[in-house]
């Protein structure tokens, strides 16, 4: 399963999610979903500026978690 720290990072730059949706002009139900695991897929565009925001790498942003790990 893929899994994306959005709620690491940020806490770890001392940020909050309305912060990072004001940043990318993207709602907050967007981005719960993503940090749900919601989606099917998520765009270059955005993972670029996901990492942009919150002074990261894409694989900081996005981890593989073992399906027993659910």
């Amino acid at each position: 399963m893929v899994k994306i720290n959005i709620e690491a990072l940020l806490k770890k730059n001392h940020k909050t999610k309305y912060w990072l949706c004001q940043q990318m002009n993207m709602t907050s139900r967007n981005i719960n979903r993503i940090i749900r695991g919601e989606t099917t897929s998520i765009s270059f565009k955005y993972i670029e500026e996901f990492c942009n925001h919150l002074n990261c790498l894409p694989g900081e942003l996005i981890t593989i978690v073992p399906d027993q790990e659910k």
